[in-house]
This record gives structure tokens, C-alpha cells and sequence, in this order.
């Protein structure tokens, strides 16, 4: 059965073909890029979305920051951070955080496991279609990366108060904005459909 494409830009209608390597098929009316060529891109989005969920685990379980003031030293975890802005007034700041930095990006690995490893098997995840969608339409509120140029402007102004150790977590979260980006890269998500096409 043959699959068909809409062009995001124009609305035109094209049949899917198979692309060689690093090749991209365009819109034959405006132009606008349809789909890439993307090798083995189970096995790669898989990877990196297991790889994702030890960062995070890491991200979570250890210190986030240290903070040395005087004598004083005070270690932050990023959940401690959070309810820190929640205790202090800034309520829906602290839950905005938190969803964007915490829940989005563990509900989109978990999801992504959760359909591509039975897909991995020649195997259909139950409710595909509508859980598929769902990762697709919360991935633009994974926002790690903002809250890491956050941290980063905190940090230059506290340099002149105290004495900032940076601890694992921190490491981890910035390794696990990088692991997002390229399993998010790596995902062929018309390889997706095709598959539950054939299987369905």
C-alpha cells in the first residue's frame, strides 16, 4: 500500500518514496523540505533515548549546584531548586520548571520506549497512533535548554558572592540537553507510521 505525504508549507499531496542515504525529498510546488533519509533510526533513537533516561536519573539523584559562602556550604539538587521557588511565592514559575525541564522531557523517553522498542521486534505498541501524536505535540515544551542558560546567567552573578562548585547533576544536564536534541534528530517519524501501516 502506498503511503502519501501533505506538504507542511503548501498543502500539496506526494507519494512516499524509499530516499538513498543523506537525501531529502522536497515539495515539487514550493520547494519546502518533506522528509529525510534517516539510517537506521530505531536503533539510534533508541539508544539515545535509553542513554537519556540515565542522565536524567543522574540529573535528579545528585547535587546540583554547591554553594560556599564563608564557612557555610549549601548544595542544591534541581527538585530542591524548584520547590525552593515554589516556597517562596513563585508558584507558577515553579510548576512551569517543572514541567518543562522535568516532566516533558521523562514523559517523551518513556513514551518513545515505550512504542519503539516493540517496533524494534516487528511488534505493534498498543494505542500507537494516539500516543505517538501525544509525543510529537508536547516535545516543543521540553524546554531544558533555556533553563540552562538560566542557570548559567545565575551563576556569573553569583561568582562575586560565593564560591560555586558545579556537581554531577549539572554535568548530566547538560549532557542529556545534547542526548534530547539528537534523539529527537535521529527519530524518522514517517518510518513510525509505516510501520504501524503495515502492521495495523
Amino acid at each position: 500500500m502506498d503511503s502519501f505525504i501533505a506538504c507542511h508549507e503548501c498543502d500539496v499531496i506526494h507519494r512516499i518514496k524509499p530516499l538513498p542515504a543523506k537525501e531529502a525529498a522536497h515539495c515539487i510546488r514550493c520547494g519546502a523540505v518533506l522528509y529525510k533519509h534517516k539510517p537506521n533510526s530505531l536503533e539510534r533513537t533508541l539508544a539515545f533515548a535509553f542513554a537519556g533516561l540515565i542522565l536524567f536519573i543522574l540529573a535528579n539523584s545528585f547535587p546540583f549546584l554547591g554553594l560556599k559562602i564563608g564557612s557555610q556550604v549549601r548544595e542544591t539538587t534541581l527538585i530542591t531548586g524548584i520547590y525552593e521557588l515554589y516556597v517562596q511565592g513563585m508558584q507558577v514559575i515553579a510548576i512551569l520548571v517543572l514541567f518543562t525541564t522535568v516532566l516533558v522531557p521523562f514523559t517523551q523517553m518513556l513514551c518513545l520506549l515505550y512504542i519503539l522498542l516493540p517496533l524494534k521486534s516487528h511488534r505493534l505498541p498498543k494505542g500507537l497512533p494516539r500516543l505517538f501524536r501525544f509525543v510529537n505535540s508536547v516535545g516543543p515544551w521540553g524546554m531544558m535548554e533555556v533553563f540552562m542558560v538560566g542557570i548559567l546567567v545565575s551563576l556569573v552573578k553569583l561568582a562575586g558572592m560565593a564560591k560555586i562548585t558545579p556537581g554531577i547533576s549539572l554535568y548530566s544536564f547538560l549532557a542529556l540537553i545534547f542526548v534530547l536534541a539528537a534523539m529527537t534528530v535521529s527519530l524518522d517519524s514517517h518510518l513510525i507510521w509505516q510501520k504501524w501501516e503495515e502492521h495495523r
